[in-house]
């Protein structure tokens, strides 16, 4: 089953996809974590954010940090898997290919079509966008129009969605 969890910052929701491929799986079973997006070694803050995310896993999963979430999926297409985040994903794929209008949908389409072809338990969790004042800026507003866009043709892929507020889901799609 493939599942997007939605939710705002600090919402609760990468905790919540841990917690639920674990439940889904056989104790003991791997499950590979993509941590999509770059290190920045210069930011204390993201660092913290990055090893509390490392501390909680447990220390039979493997953890691929890169910044390639399609070739990644369709390299191991049959073990369990989580994505954390969709937003950080993007945010590298138009900092690698430019923030001009129609710069990210090659990538987006592979990775459309990756998510589309795996063959195990997927998690995929994402920001979700609109819940607050428009951008104020035109990179912010492109950011927020190409997210908006990305979680609508994910959640066409999966079978379940979930948004997660207070660390709380609401199921939107599929199982409850």
């Amino acid at each position: 089953m493939r599942t997007l969890v939605l939710g705002g910052i600090r919402s609760g929701k990468s905790r919540w996809a841990e917690d639920a491929i674990t439940t889904a799986l056989q104790p003991g079973d791997p499950v590979r974590y993509l941590a999509a997006g770059p290190v920045d070694s210069t930011d204390p803050d993201w660092l913290r954010r990055i090893t509390g995310h490392r501390d909680r896993r447990p220390g039979h999963w493997v953890t691929v940090e890169t910044d390639d979430v399609a070739g990644e999926l369709r390299q191991v297409p049959g073990i369990p898997t989580l994505v954390d985040d969709l937003g950080t994903w993007l945010t590298a794929t138009l900092d690698r290919h430019g923030w001009a209008d129609g710069s990210a949908a090659a990538a987006v389409e592979q990775l459309a079509s990756a998510i589309g072809a795996f063959e195990s338990t997927l998690m995929l969790v994402s920001p979700e966008v609109g819940l607050t004042v428009v951008p104020a800026t035109a990179s912010a507003r492109r950011f927020a129009d190409e997210l908006g866009s990305l979680n609508q043709q994910v959640a066409a892929l999966c079978e379940r969605v979930v948004l997660v507020v207070a660390g709380q889901t609401l199921s939107i799609k599929g199982p409850a």
